[in-house]
């Protein structure tokens, strides 16, 4: 794939790089396997290397290292663990790379208030180990281990987003430097605000165009008195989703519902040797509350899905049982690769209003059959959200060009339903012209915030849209 890539200002990055090593010394990397690993993410796009890499440990190191970047106007571009997906942290302008997966502490917990506040390369793993014996968790899980300052960066979501909400949702209020270096507190810790702008929600998604997210006050909840998980497959896909919209519907307070498709199924049948389950389209139920009311919803779930033609509802409460169920649906991407060894992952996404989902899952099938390639689906069908991974050969360029093709397809196809080119994975590089598809009267309005924030464009330029 081409990438419209440009080297930094050979002075500028000189004149940074000697500035930064004065300060921090060996925790400025100028290494090629260190540069190569911070330019990587885990999408199908190529790697751009920065200029440098920095390993930071405070808010206040972040903002000495900008305001080195910024008086020389040399570009930033911040990393937590690199599991974006749409080039996210390609340096495509060069520059120096912060690393903040060394601020990994979680400052404080307010159990009273359902609150804590952590610095952004804890990682959501992290934080609900730290939280294990207090009652509390945090629900947003996208599957990767990904940082929390990655993930509110990206608006990230995942399977709990049907009950919990997603990144947007339960960010209360950031830490963020700015392209000039300044540090801003976006908001207190009062559950609701009418002060102001809502600047965190303008840092939450920019995919670090704004500044640097270096802490994050986020909403836990208190873990569920009962949890039962399920799984239940279907003749069709569209069975299978009718399912869901009708379940979402009908106002059951479902924690998750997870849709694989007949492709993912066999694949993930095979790679996490689940058992009694064939490669069939296929729903994955959890519950969550009291015991009676984890009964109730199950049974009228069970009900609706048997009335769309579902078959051998399974229940899973055991925590170890419902932990594979879990894991395997986690581990789709990887079950999708072990399906084509040497292969390469070209996962996307698309979200569409629930009500047209059936419609733009079929449709998209039916297309994905006639370019003959090998896509298997998977969806947080309870938001309308649903994935493709292609399992392709990234050195052929017809493999490479019917998948492009296909995906470019399956945006448009959303979009013509008044949906969203990215329900989680965000925008990066790779789908900067669909947005501007989706939303061109907003582009200037995005363009001006921008200007108005980072003039110099030093903060991860290249990303979300174009400047001119």
């Amino acid at each position: 794939m081409k990438v419209d890539a440009v080297p930094s200002n050979a002075t500028a990055r000189d004149s940074s790089i000697a500035a930064l090593r004065a300060r921090f010394g060996d925790r400025i990397s100028t290494g090629e396997a260190i540069r190569r690993q911070h330019g990587t993410d885990e999408s199908y796009h190529p790697t751009v290397a920065p200029d440098a890499v920095f390993f930071a440990e405070s808010t206040e190191e972040v903002s000495e290292a900008v305001k080195i970047c910024a008086a020389n106007k040399w570009p930033v571009i911040p990393f937590g663990v690199g599991t974006s997906l749409e080039g996210g942290v390609a340096a495509l302008r060069g520059g120096l790379c912060i690393d903040v997966s060394g601020m990994n502490a979680v400052l404080e917990v307010n159990a009273a208030d359902l609150d804590v506040r952590v610095q952004a390369g804890v990682t959501r793993k992290q934080l609900n180990e730290h939280l294990r014996d207090t009652g509390l968790f945090f629900p947003i899980d996208p599957g990767a281990d990904a940082t929390i300052g990655g993930m509110s960066a990206t608006r990230a979501s995942g399977t709990n987003a049907v009950r919990y909400g997603t990144m947007r949702d339960n960010v209360m209020s950031l830490t963020v430097v700015m392209a000039d270096g300044r540090i801003v507190r976006t908001a207190r810790r009062a559950k609701k605000s009418a002060a102001g702008y809502d600047l965190t929600r303008l840092f939450v998604g920019s995919e670090g165009t704004l500044g640097v997210i270096t802490e994050v006050q986020l909403r836990v909840y208190g873990i569920p008195e009962a949890m039962s998980a399920a799984v239940c497959q279907f003749p069709d896909l569209e069975s299978a989703v009718n399912t869901c919209i009708l379940t979402i519907q009908t106002g059951v307070p479902v924690a998750r519902v997870e849709l694989l498709d007949d492709a993912q199924m066999g694949a993930c049948i095979a790679h996490s040797k689940l058992e009694g389950l064939e490669p069939k389209p296929t729903l994955f139920f959890e519950f969550h509350g009291t015991s009676a009311g984890v009964v109730e919803q199950a049974e009228t779930v069970e009900g609706i899905a048997q009335e769309m033609g579902g078959t051998d509802f399974k229940w899973a409460t055991k925590p170890e049982d419902r932990t594979k169920l879990w894991e395997a649906r986690h581990n789709a991407y990887y079950a999708a690769l072990a399906q084509r060894p040497g292969s390469k992952g070209w996962p996307t996404d698309v979200c569409v209003p629930i009500s047209r989902l059936a419609e733009c899952i079929v449709e998209t099938k039916k297309d994905l059959e006639e370019t003959g390639l090998y896509a298997p689906l998977v969806g947080h069908v309870g938001d309308g959200n649903f994935h493709l991974v292609y399992v392709i050969d990234p050195s052929s360029e017809d493999e490479m060009r019917r998948a492009k093709e296909h995906a470019d397809r399956m945006v448009l196809r959303a979009l013509a339903m008044d949906g969203t080119c990215t329900g989680e994975h965000g925008v990066g590089y790779g789908k900067i012209d669909f947005l501007a598809a989706e939303l061109p009267e907003a582009i200037p309005v995005m363009r001006a915030v921008k200007q108005a924030l980072d003039p110099d464009n030093i903060m991860n330029p290249g990303k979300l849209f174009r400047m001119n």
